[in-house]
């Protein structure tokens, strides 16, 4: 297994130990019993001949020695499992994780994976895909598709799509609820909301209404959903009117399964951007070049 760690014997016995603080939790994390942990703690202290815890009914607490020998293990077993990870993944032949958010990689990135991987059989494709963007640039991953602004990445990250945002709603909800003539309609009715922690990096009901002159604050009829697929399928069934990104809901539009009621709002300095891993190989490098052209085929 690639995350199974290397057996390195009495340094990640202390640095468990030093970590967590207990004899007793440091045994439990390694299988081990808690008379072979201790045990293997004084091995150490007498080839020291030095107290390395400070024990007590709490827990073992680091001696000042015990702190300087447990900042050399700590960063050494960190190492050492950081090179037999690469080991064994480079080992398992070539393989590409890509990080993004679950309603790119739900309704654009999955599919075209897919083909992808029908062109490139020897390339093992993993997506990763997570609501929160706080763990965005993650050790394992070889590339990143995100959602911000030129200024939010490195050098090196390539806009894959720019923001174009359109209010769509199912034919139903249309038929029952509209016309919608003017934004300002848009405001009377329901709205589905994307809702996430901290600013958003998109763009919201607030900020795409303030672009026609229209303040609104979200009523008792809205409905607030943390994933972009559930306010998808919200839209479907004909609870409201969602934000549709030109990219995410082609194919529901193409299929008059959703239909946009208002103006486009196009941020050209936002949208979907490539953000490489300074280590990613070839393999890497051939996709995202692959994706870039995918990307500019479908905004034909």
């Amino acid at each position: 297994m690639i995350h199974r760690p290397l057996d390195i014997g009495w340094l990640r016995i202390f640095d468990a130990v030093g970590r967590l603080g207990s004899l007793t939790r440091a045994a439990q994390e390694l299988g081990l019993s808690q008379p072979a942990v201790s045990y293997q703690i004084r091995r150490i202290e007498e080839q020291l001949d030095v107290c390395l815890f400070h024990r007590s009914q709490g827990g073992s607490r680091l001696s000042e020695t015990g702190e300087v020998l447990f900042r050399a293990v700590h960063a050494s077993v960190k190492s050492i499992d950081g090179a037999a990870h690469d080991i064994r993944r480079k080992a398992r032949g070539p393989a590409i994780r890509i990080f993004t958010d679950y309603g790119f990689a739900a309704f654009w990135l999955m599919p075209r994976v897919a083909d992808f991987r029908r062109l490139h059989p020897q390339v093992e494709v993993h997506i990763v895909a997570s609501q929160s963007l706080e763990d965005e640039l993650e050790r394992d991953a070889d590339a990143a598709i995100l959602f911000g602004a030129r200024d939010d990445f490195p050098e090196g990250a390539r806009l894959l799509m720019p923001e174009r945002v359109v209010p769509v709603c199912a034919p139903g909800f249309l038929a029952r609820s509209g016309p919608f003539e003017e934004p300002a309609d848009l405001a009377e009715a329901p709205l589905l909301h994307l809702e996430t922690s901290g600013k958003p990096r998109w763009l919201t009901w607030s900020t795409w209404l303030a672009e026609h002159g229209i303040s609104r604050q979200p009523t008792q009829g809205d409905l607030g959903l943390n994933t972009y697929g559930f306010v998808i399928q919200a839209a479907l069934a004909e609870q409201g009117i969602a934000l549709g990104w030109m990219g995410l809901v082609d194919q529901d539009l193409a299929r008059g399964s959703l239909v946009a009621v208002g103006p486009t709002v196009t941020r050209a300095d936002c949208g979907y951007w490539l953000v490489p891993s300074p280590s990613a190989g070839s393999a890497t490098a051939a996709l995202m070049d692959w994706l870039v052209n995918e990307a500019e085929e479908a905004a034909l």
